[in-house]
């Protein structure tokens, strides 16, 4: 009977030891509760054109980015080129060149950060003269900054002239300028357009809503909207199960690196634009996960260790008993 009681507790011992060990709390990763990260972009220039071709009955679509970024990256690019169907017998046209063009992100914990530089810049569209610009302006600048536990915050702000079609305007911070200009059409510009929220701010430096009928090279109109440096943020916090460090990013690092960071040639999902960018190659940051036991693990670790030795010391009963019958038999 102590014999059989030994061999069921071991057996006991040694199945219960692994499975309270593997069951009773699953390993996770150590971010995996905890404030959620703040999420930042930055873009220096975005198009939305429709550019309708002279002697045929379709709208080409001119869609360029340049520098845009989601949090953590950065990118510092001068130059964007692209290639449109129909126009000039396919030879690349510049669409903005500037001496400096930055835009970068950050994103923690505790805080978040976009922001957007151009200097000495020009945009230029197809079918314009090359001496005639859409608009030169001398710097442009867009942040916004999310804090954990404080108000977000944005600004932009447009330093020295600035010029719509040749001409040279006056702004009003967070108003709006019309620009016509006869036989080329009318530019409406939107300056330091703001928004912020309890969790989230964004500011936009420059944007202009364009309509222009140039007539030359093959355009007929150019309309649409272009972007001129934007920042925008969403404050960390709140708690996100299963976050493992990361969340809130990938998604927005895909669609940045592809449109906005790869130095060849891209062609959007609407077809007509292949894009060329040409600069510094942008510097990029990568989020690693961490990964661990629970706090309950030294407490499991020690349990399973009392089970086998509790097992070790019953297997040496066992075996004394064994040894000791047959000497009691034959005394």
């Amino acid at each position: 009977m102590s014999r059989r009681l030994a061999a069921t507790f071991v057996a006991t011992a040694l199945t219960a030891g692994p499975a309270l060990l593997l069951g009773a709390v699953p390993a996770h990763a150590t971010g995996s509760h905890g404030p959620a990260r703040g999420t930042a972009d930055a873009v220096v220039l975005r198009t939305g054109l429709n550019v309708g071709l002279l002697h045929k009955t379709l709208d080409v679509p001119l869609n360029a980015v340049l520098n845009e970024v989601h949090a953590p990256a950065s990118a510092s690019k001068t130059a964007l080129t692209v290639t449109l169907d129909g126009l000039d017998h396919g030879r690349p046209f510049s669409v903005l060149r500037a001496d400096a063009a930055t835009a970068r992100g950050t994103a923690d914990r505790h805080k978040a950060e976009g922001y957007a530089n151009l200097v000495r810049a020009k945009v230029h569209l197809p079918g314009l003269p090359p001496q005639l610009s859409l608009i030169e302006a001398q710097q442009v600048t867009a942040k916004a900054v999310c804090e954990a536990g404080q108000r977000p915050r944005a600004e932009s702000n447009v330093l020295g002239p600035v010029r719509v079609l040749g001409k040279k305007v006056t702004l009003t911070a967070g108003g709006t300028t019309d620009v016509k200009v006869p036989g080329v059409g009318e530019v409406r510009l939107d300056l330091s357009r703001k928004s912020v929220t309890s969790k989230s701010a964004a500011a936009t430096a420059l944007e202009l809503k364009v309509s222009l009928n140039p007539l030359r090279l093959n355009v007929a109109e150019v309309h649409g909207r272009v972007t001129l440096v934007r920042a925008g943020c969403t404050a960390p916090g709140g708690t996100v199960p299963g976050d493992n460090g990361s969340g809130g990013t990938s998604g927005g690092q895909t669609g940045g690196q592809t449109g906005g960071q790869s130095g060849g040639g891209t062609k959007p999902a609407g077809g007509g634009t292949e894009v060329h960018q040409a600069g510094a190659r942008p510097g990029s940051s990568q989020n690693l996960a961490e990964t661990g036991g629970s706090s309950a693990t030294p407490y499991l670790a020690g349990g399973a260790a009392l089970l086998v030795a509790a097992g070790a010391g019953s297997i040496g009963y066992a075996r004394r008993r064994r040894g000791a019958a047959p000497q009691g038999g034959r005394g």
